[in-house]
């Protein structure tokens, strides 16, 4: 079932459950998702590496607006976005944790040959492929430049 099905199934079962949360997030990444396909150029369906980086861009986002809304002072408006965080977190695949994550770095360092921070460039591209929509870039990033430097 493609990402797209699941929305439309989820959003039927907030607007019966009248979770406005839900509906909320649901509606944004149906939005996004008719934005994807629609784009320039765009073949009309989204591969599924294509819906795993739609969705955590829109988390991404999310994220930061949390963070701008807490150091503002703002909990009604940070409560939304984190809400709606957990709502779209559902539809992306188990995140690793920072242990794992750092275990398959040393294990690409080694492999890539990588010894200084010059080198991290090489690392994040391995990385970041074989990490992608298991851990979130910033967190990829800290590690390989923690690790290079040591």
């Amino acid at each position: 079932m493609s990402l797209e099905q699941k929305i439309m199934d989820e959003l039927k079962t907030a607007m019966r459950a009248k979770d406005e949360a839900a509906l909320r997030s649901l509606r944004a990444v149906k939005a996004a998702i008719l934005l994807a396909k629609t784009a320039e150029g765009g073949s009309g369906e989204l591969k599924e590496e294509d819906e795993i980086k739609l969705l955590q861009k829109l988390v991404k986002t999310r994220k930061d607006s949390l963070e701008i809304f807490q150091q503002q002072n703002r909990p009604e408006l940070a409560q939304k976005e984190a809400e709606e965080i957990a709502v779209i977190e559902k539809f992306l695949p188990k995140q690793m944790s920072p242990d794992e994550v750092k275990a398959i770095v040393q294990e690409i360092i080694r492999s890539t040959g990588a010894s200084s921070p010059a080198d991290m460039g090489k690392v994040m591209g391995v990385a970041t492929k074989q990490l992608a929509g298991k851990a979130d870039g910033k967190t990829i990033s800290a590690l390989v430049k923690e690790l290079l430097a040591s």
